[in-house]
């Protein structure tokens, strides 16, 4: 993590200095700005899914995004954007993990969750080659990097289980799933995370107004409970209520909440279990209190991929002199 704060540092630094760039090349270079507006899609790495089996956590259980954004070109190659993202991400130990694979232990577990995310970002962009004058004299092609800030607002939610009777979508983080604010244990993990954005994207000049994108980049954040998954399983009895007992330890339910798969077989083969028996009547191995339920030193990241359109905002209109 402090290699991708290192490096939000220094392209934040970069934006500071672009004005004074800029002023040094005001007589090369017509600074020029753009709107822009995308859609795309989100993935999750984190206490589910993570880099060592990448196309099941990019793929697997994809979900949208969409964006805004302000950027303002000071240099040929140097420029800065503001924005705003909503984006939604999710995870299924059983849908991950179905049969018991590749993860035997988190199919056992039978965590999810979704998570609406909203960010909004600080970024600066690198150009990988100059561009034109100005804003009619834009490059036809255009790669570039891109690297920044960006504070995220976010609130896990899951299923209850299929034994309730009216399943809805409940907030996870008030409940303390595993022992937040209880005493003992650590403080309720907070709903706004800072994260390092970091991609490259290409863009394409249409007209003298209009551009066309696309880019990919991750965000690496500070927290962990992107999830709602961290440490360890608590004691049930210090949890605050039912309900929060029933959304803490999920590997005894039967029938997956958000997808309602019978995972008694499943189950029964990865604890090699008599074909009659249920497997649901104990706590299962590496599900009971104190067991991990998952990694603290591991924080959560999300990519994003993103096609946009861009409007290039007119530049200084001259009035004719007088005469």
């Amino acid at each position: 993590m402090k290699i991708q704060i290192l490096i939000g540092a220094m392209l934040i630094a970069s934006v500071v200095d672009l004005p004074v760039e800029a002023q040094k090349k005001r007589t090369l270079f017509e600074p020029y700005s753009t709107v822009g507006f995308g859609i795309g899609t989100s993935s999750y790495f984190g206490d589910m899914t993570g880099y060592s089996t990448p196309y099941t956590s990019i793929f697997k259980m994809m979900r949208w995004n969409i964006n805004a954004n302000y950027t303002h070109q000071f240099t040929p190659r140097l420029g800065a954007r503001v924005g705003f993202m909503w984006a939604r991400i999710a995870g299924d130990d059983e849908t991950l993990n179905r049969g018991g694979k590749p993860n035997s232990n988190y199919y056992i577990r039978n965590l999810h969750f979704r998570n609406n995310l909203k960010e909004f970002s600080l970024i600066g962009t690198y150009n990988l080659k100059p561009d034109g004058r100005g804003l009619n004299r834009r490059a036809d092609f255009m790669p570039y990097l891109f690297g920044g800030i960006a504070v995220v607002a976010h609130n896990p939610k899951a299923k209850t289980p299929e034994t309730f009777e009216n399943q809805t979508w409940v907030a996870l983080q008030p409940l303390g799933t595993e022992g937040q604010g209880q005493p003992g244990y650590g403080n309720p993990y907070s709903l706004v995370t800072l994260a390092i954005p970091f991609g490259f994207g290409l863009r394409w000049k249409i007209n003298d107004r209009w551009n066309v994108g696309a880019e990919a980049g991750f965000r690496f954040t500070t927290s962990d409970y992107l999830d709602d998954i961290s440490s360890q399983y608590p004691d049930p009895d210090v949890l605050r209520n039912d309900l929060a007992r029933s959304m803490s330890n999920r590997s005894l339910e039967q029938i997956s909440a958000r997808k309602l798969q019978d995972r008694t077989q499943t189950v029964r083969n990865i604890l090699k279990l008599d074909p009659s028996s249920d497997p649901f009547t104990e706590p299962t191995p590496n599900n009971d209190v104190g067991d991990l339920r998952g990694f603290a030193e591991r924080k959560d990241t999300y990519l994003l991929g993103s096609i946009q359109v861009s409007y290039v905002l007119p530049g200084k209109i001259k009035c004719p002199p007088l005469r």
